[in-house]
């Protein structure tokens, strides 16, 4: 992944905490429209080991509850 997309996503992670959601997605939301497959799946990937970051849940528990 480049360096200005983790930076994005890691400024828009940190605005998620701090419930400042709008801006979270101004900044997300054009580096992911903009990754070429390849950056997209990093994108997933990196999103889905930081759901505990965004939701305070662990991703993995989450999928084993009825």
């Amino acid at each position: 992944m480049r360096p200005s997309t983790l930076r994005a996503l890691n400024r828009a992670a940190e605005l998620t905490r701090q419930n400042r959601f709008a801006e979270a997605l101004l900044i997300a939301e054009p580096v992911i429209l903009t990754a070429d497959k390849h950056e997209g799946e990093e994108i997933r990937r990196w999103l889905l080991d930081r759901v505990a970051d965004f939701t305070g849940e662990n991703h993995k528990n989450s999928k084993e509850l009825p």
